[in-house]
Protein backbone atom coordinates (compact mmCIF):
# COMPACT_ATOMS: atom_id res chain seq x y z
CA UNK A 1 0.00 0.00 0.00
CA UNK A 2 1.02 3.63 -0.42
CA UNK A 3 2.46 5.46 2.56
CA UNK A 4 -0.51 7.20 4.27
CA UNK A 5 -0.49 10.99 4.62
CA UNK A 6 0.43 12.49 7.97
CA UNK A 7 -3.17 13.30 8.97
CA UNK A 8 -4.25 9.71 8.32
CA UNK A 9 -1.38 8.59 10.57
CA UNK A 10 -2.63 10.62 13.55
CA UNK A 11 -5.33 8.23 14.84
CA UNK A 12 -3.30 5.00 14.44
CA UNK A 13 -0.40 6.72 16.18
CA UNK A 14 -2.56 7.79 19.13
CA UNK A 15 -4.06 4.29 19.36
CA UNK A 16 -0.55 2.82 19.44
CA UNK A 17 0.35 5.16 22.29
CA UNK A 18 -2.84 4.23 24.15
CA UNK A 19 -1.02 1.79 26.43
CA UNK A 20 0.26 4.80 28.38
CA UNK A 21 3.88 3.68 28.12
CA UNK A 22 6.82 5.74 26.95
CA UNK A 23 7.79 4.87 23.36
CA UNK A 24 10.89 5.68 21.36
CA UNK A 25 10.36 6.97 17.85
CA UNK A 26 12.38 4.18 16.25
CA UNK A 27 10.05 1.66 17.88
CA UNK A 28 7.01 3.67 16.81
CA UNK A 29 8.13 3.77 13.16
CA UNK A 30 8.53 0.00 13.04
CA UNK A 31 5.42 -1.01 14.98
CA UNK A 32 3.10 1.53 13.37
CA UNK A 33 4.37 0.61 9.92
CA UNK A 34 3.53 -3.04 10.58
CA UNK A 35 0.06 -2.17 11.89
CA UNK A 36 -0.66 -0.13 8.77
CA UNK A 37 0.45 -2.99 6.56
CA UNK A 38 3.41 -1.23 4.99
CA UNK A 39 5.86 -3.34 3.02
CA UNK A 40 9.62 -3.18 3.65
CA UNK A 41 9.87 -1.07 0.49
CA UNK A 42 7.18 1.35 1.77
CA UNK A 43 9.10 1.76 5.02
CA UNK A 44 12.26 2.69 3.11
CA UNK A 45 10.67 5.07 0.57
CA UNK A 46 12.45 8.43 0.64
CA UNK A 47 11.26 12.00 0.24
CA UNK A 48 12.05 13.58 -3.17
CA UNK A 49 15.18 15.18 -1.71
CA UNK A 50 16.23 11.79 -0.29
CA UNK A 51 16.90 13.59 3.00
CA UNK A 52 14.55 11.44 5.09
CA UNK A 53 12.33 8.36 5.00
CA UNK A 54 8.83 9.44 3.93
CA UNK A 55 6.91 7.36 6.49
CA UNK A 56 9.18 8.34 9.39
CA UNK A 57 8.86 11.99 8.39
CA UNK A 58 5.07 11.78 8.34
CA UNK A 59 4.93 10.05 11.71
CA UNK A 60 7.10 12.80 13.23
CA UNK A 61 4.77 15.48 11.87
CA UNK A 62 1.69 13.59 13.09
CA UNK A 63 3.26 13.36 16.56
CA UNK A 64 4.17 17.06 16.43
CA UNK A 65 0.58 18.09 15.69
CA UNK A 66 -0.79 15.75 18.37
CA UNK A 67 1.63 17.28 20.88
CA UNK A 68 0.49 20.79 19.92
CA UNK A 69 -3.07 19.68 20.72
CA UNK A 70 -1.99 18.23 24.07
CA UNK A 71 -2.72 14.61 23.13
CA UNK A 72 0.91 13.50 23.27
CA UNK A 73 3.91 14.75 25.21
CA UNK A 74 7.66 14.44 24.87
CA UNK A 75 9.32 12.59 27.72
CA UNK A 76 12.91 12.67 26.48
CA UNK A 77 15.05 12.69 23.39
CA UNK A 78 13.12 10.84 20.69
CA UNK A 79 10.55 9.59 23.20
CA UNK A 80 6.81 10.32 23.45
CA UNK A 81 3.87 9.30 25.62
CA UNK A 82 0.11 9.78 25.50
CA UNK A 83 -1.40 12.37 27.85
CA UNK A 84 -4.57 12.15 29.93
CA UNK A 85 -6.32 14.24 27.28
CA UNK A 86 -5.14 11.81 24.63
CA UNK A 87 -6.62 8.92 26.63
CA UNK A 88 -9.93 10.78 26.91
CA UNK A 89 -10.00 11.29 23.15
CA UNK A 90 -9.47 7.56 22.54
CA UNK A 91 -12.42 6.76 24.82
CA UNK A 92 -14.69 8.70 22.43
CA UNK A 93 -13.61 6.28 19.67
CA UNK A 94 -13.13 8.92 16.93
CA UNK A 95 -13.35 7.71 13.33
CA UNK A 96 -10.53 10.02 12.27
CA UNK A 97 -8.15 12.50 13.84
CA UNK A 98 -6.92 15.30 11.59
CA UNK A 99 -6.21 19.02 11.66
CA UNK A 100 -9.92 19.85 11.70
CA UNK A 101 -10.44 17.54 14.69
CA UNK A 102 -7.53 19.06 16.60
CA UNK A 103 -8.94 22.58 16.26
CA UNK A 104 -11.30 21.86 19.17
CA UNK A 105 -8.33 22.29 21.51
CA UNK A 106 -7.33 25.85 22.44
CA UNK A 107 -3.60 25.03 22.51
CA UNK A 108 -3.74 23.85 18.92
CA UNK A 109 -5.66 26.93 17.82
CA UNK A 110 -3.03 29.14 19.46
CA UNK A 111 -0.32 27.19 17.62
CA UNK A 112 -2.09 27.64 14.28
CA UNK A 113 -2.76 31.32 14.83
CA UNK A 114 0.92 31.83 15.50
CA UNK A 115 1.93 30.20 12.19
CA UNK A 116 -0.70 31.45 9.74
CA UNK A 117 -1.28 34.85 8.20
CA UNK A 118 -4.73 34.41 6.70
CA UNK A 119 -7.82 32.23 6.98
CA UNK A 120 -7.21 30.64 3.57
CA UNK A 121 -3.93 29.23 4.90
CA UNK A 122 -5.90 27.72 7.79
CA UNK A 123 -8.40 26.10 5.42
CA UNK A 124 -5.63 24.76 3.20
CA UNK A 125 -3.91 23.17 6.18
CA UNK A 126 -7.08 21.20 6.97
CA UNK A 127 -7.16 19.72 3.46
CA UNK A 128 -3.43 19.20 3.03
CA UNK A 129 -2.23 15.62 2.83
CA UNK A 130 1.46 16.50 2.63
CA UNK A 131 3.47 17.67 5.60
CA UNK A 132 4.83 21.25 5.51
CA UNK A 133 8.25 19.80 4.74
CA UNK A 134 6.89 17.73 1.84
CA UNK A 135 5.03 20.75 0.46
CA UNK A 136 8.24 22.78 0.46
CA UNK A 137 10.15 19.94 -1.19
CA UNK A 138 7.48 19.45 -3.86
CA UNK A 139 7.61 23.14 -4.75
CA UNK A 140 11.40 22.99 -5.00
CA UNK A 141 11.29 19.89 -7.21
CA UNK A 142 8.73 21.50 -9.53
CA UNK A 143 10.77 24.68 -9.85
CA UNK A 144 13.90 22.67 -10.56
CA UNK A 145 12.14 20.49 -13.17
CA UNK A 146 10.81 23.56 -14.97
CA UNK A 147 14.25 25.19 -14.95
CA UNK A 148 15.85 22.00 -16.33
CA UNK A 149 13.39 21.93 -19.23
CA UNK A 150 14.10 25.58 -20.02
CA UNK A 151 17.86 24.97 -19.91
CA UNK A 152 17.79 22.07 -22.38
CA UNK A 153 15.53 23.99 -24.77
CA UNK A 154 17.98 26.89 -24.68
CA UNK A 155 21.07 24.65 -25.06
CA UNK A 156 19.58 23.05 -28.18
CA UNK A 157 19.28 26.47 -29.79
CA UNK A 158 22.84 27.56 -29.01
CA UNK A 159 25.63 27.45 -31.63
CA UNK A 160 27.91 24.37 -31.56
CA UNK A 161 30.84 26.49 -30.33
CA UNK A 162 28.80 27.68 -27.34
CA UNK A 163 27.77 24.11 -26.53
CA UNK A 164 31.44 23.13 -26.49
CA UNK A 165 32.16 25.97 -24.05
CA UNK A 166 29.22 24.91 -21.87
CA UNK A 167 30.53 21.35 -21.63
CA UNK A 168 33.98 22.62 -20.66
CA UNK A 169 32.54 24.97 -18.02
CA UNK A 170 30.49 22.15 -16.55
CA UNK A 171 33.35 19.65 -16.39
CA UNK A 172 35.68 22.19 -14.80
CA UNK A 173 32.99 23.07 -12.25
CA UNK A 174 32.73 19.37 -11.45
CA UNK A 175 36.46 19.21 -10.75
CA UNK A 176 37.73 17.80 -14.04
CA UNK A 177 40.22 19.18 -16.53
CA UNK A 178 42.63 21.06 -14.29
CA UNK A 179 42.50 24.75 -15.23
CA UNK A 180 39.83 26.29 -17.47
CA UNK A 181 42.50 26.91 -20.11
CA UNK A 182 43.79 23.31 -20.09
CA UNK A 183 40.28 21.88 -20.24
CA UNK A 184 39.31 24.17 -23.10
CA UNK A 185 42.30 23.14 -25.16
CA UNK A 186 41.69 19.46 -24.46
CA UNK A 187 38.02 19.42 -25.39
CA UNK A 188 38.48 21.76 -28.29
CA UNK A 189 40.71 19.32 -30.13
CA UNK A 190 38.82 16.90 -32.35
CA UNK A 191 40.52 13.57 -32.15
CA UNK A 192 40.60 10.65 -34.56
CA UNK A 193 38.16 7.75 -34.67
CA UNK A 194 35.20 9.76 -33.43
CA UNK A 195 36.81 11.13 -30.28
CA UNK A 196 35.77 14.76 -29.80
CA UNK A 197 38.02 15.58 -26.90
CA UNK A 198 40.29 14.45 -24.11
CA UNK A 199 40.06 15.92 -20.65
CA UNK A 200 42.00 15.30 -17.45
CA UNK A 201 40.14 13.24 -14.87
CA UNK A 202 41.81 15.17 -12.05
CA UNK A 203 43.77 18.38 -11.69
CA UNK A 204 47.09 16.54 -11.77
CA UNK A 205 46.26 14.73 -14.96
CA UNK A 206 46.90 11.26 -13.50
CA UNK A 207 44.31 9.86 -15.87
CA UNK A 208 42.32 11.09 -18.86
CA UNK A 209 38.72 10.74 -19.97
CA UNK A 210 37.66 10.67 -23.60
CA UNK A 211 34.67 12.84 -24.34
CA UNK A 212 32.04 13.13 -27.02
CA UNK A 213 29.32 15.77 -26.71
CA UNK A 214 26.66 16.24 -29.39
CA UNK A 215 23.44 18.21 -29.61
CA UNK A 216 21.36 15.30 -30.84
CA UNK A 217 17.59 15.63 -31.24
CA UNK A 218 16.63 11.99 -31.73
CA UNK A 219 17.14 9.23 -29.16
CA UNK A 220 20.73 8.00 -29.17
CA UNK A 221 20.79 4.26 -29.74
CA UNK A 222 23.29 1.49 -29.26
CA UNK A 223 25.11 1.95 -32.62
CA UNK A 224 26.32 5.42 -31.64
CA UNK A 225 27.40 4.27 -28.19
CA UNK A 226 29.08 1.17 -29.57
CA UNK A 227 31.00 3.28 -32.09
CA UNK A 228 32.19 5.49 -29.24
CA UNK A 229 33.32 2.42 -27.28
CA UNK A 230 35.27 1.21 -30.30
CA UNK A 231 36.91 4.62 -30.56
CA UNK A 232 38.09 4.25 -26.97
CA UNK A 233 39.59 0.90 -27.90
CA UNK A 234 41.52 2.53 -30.71
CA UNK A 235 42.96 5.02 -28.25
CA UNK A 236 43.67 2.34 -25.61
CA UNK A 237 41.40 4.31 -23.28
CA UNK A 238 39.50 2.88 -20.32
CA UNK A 239 37.03 5.69 -19.61
CA UNK A 240 34.69 7.83 -21.65
CA UNK A 241 31.80 10.26 -21.27
CA UNK A 242 29.10 10.58 -23.92
CA UNK A 243 26.87 13.65 -23.60
CA UNK A 244 23.72 14.39 -25.56
CA UNK A 245 20.95 16.98 -25.36
CA UNK A 246 18.35 14.25 -26.08
CA UNK A 247 18.26 10.84 -24.38
CA UNK A 248 19.71 7.35 -24.68
CA UNK A 249 17.74 4.24 -25.58
CA UNK A 250 17.44 1.43 -23.05
CA UNK A 251 19.44 -0.76 -25.42
CA UNK A 252 22.30 1.75 -25.30
CA UNK A 253 22.19 1.82 -21.50
CA UNK A 254 22.18 -1.96 -21.31
CA UNK A 255 25.17 -2.11 -23.66
CA UNK A 256 27.43 0.10 -21.52
CA UNK A 257 26.49 -1.88 -18.42
CA UNK A 258 27.86 -5.05 -19.99
CA UNK A 259 31.14 -3.92 -21.53
CA UNK A 260 34.50 -3.72 -19.78
CA UNK A 261 35.07 -0.07 -20.64
CA UNK A 262 33.71 2.49 -18.19
CA UNK A 263 31.40 4.75 -20.21
CA UNK A 264 29.13 7.32 -18.58
CA UNK A 265 26.05 8.36 -20.55
CA UNK A 266 24.70 11.84 -19.80
CA UNK A 267 21.35 12.63 -21.41
CA UNK A 268 19.67 16.01 -21.69
CA UNK A 269 17.77 15.78 -18.41
CA UNK A 270 20.86 14.80 -16.43
CA UNK A 271 22.91 17.46 -18.23
CA UNK A 272 20.44 20.12 -17.11
CA UNK A 273 20.43 18.82 -13.52
CA UNK A 274 24.25 18.89 -13.44
CA UNK A 275 24.20 22.48 -14.74
CA UNK A 276 21.84 23.44 -11.91
CA UNK A 277 23.87 21.58 -9.26
CA UNK A 278 27.15 23.19 -10.34
CA UNK A 279 25.86 26.68 -11.14
CA UNK A 280 26.50 26.63 -14.90
CA UNK A 281 24.12 28.79 -16.91
CA UNK A 282 21.94 29.54 -13.89
CA UNK A 283 21.82 32.33 -11.31
CA UNK A 284 20.67 32.09 -7.71
CA UNK A 285 17.53 34.10 -7.02
CA UNK A 286 17.12 33.50 -3.30
CA UNK A 287 18.01 30.91 -0.69
CA UNK A 288 15.78 29.41 1.99
CA UNK A 289 17.59 27.77 4.88
CA UNK A 290 15.42 25.16 6.63
CA UNK A 291 16.63 24.37 10.13
CA UNK A 292 15.64 21.97 12.89
CA UNK A 293 16.37 21.87 16.61
CA UNK A 294 19.82 20.62 17.59
CA UNK A 295 18.99 18.30 20.47
CA UNK A 296 22.67 17.65 21.14
CA UNK A 297 23.08 21.35 22.00
CA UNK A 298 20.48 21.08 24.75
CA UNK A 299 21.99 17.87 26.07
CA UNK A 300 18.72 15.97 26.21
CA UNK A 301 18.93 12.32 27.17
Amino acid sequence: MAVPDFQTVMLPLLVLMGDGAEHGLAEVFETLGDRLGLSPEDKKELLPSESDVKFDNRVRWAAFYLRKAGLLERTGRGKIRITERGQQVLKTKPGRIDVKFLKQFSEFLEFQQGTKKAEDVDTASEEAQATPEETLEASYVNLRRTLAEELIDRVKKCPPKFFEKLVVDLLVSMGYGGSRKDAGQAVGQSGDDGIDGIIKEDKLGLDVVYLQAKRWEATVGRPVVQAFAESLEGQRARKGVLITTSQFSQEAKDYVSRIEKKIILIGGEELAQLMIDHGVGVAEVRTYSVRKMDLDYFGEE
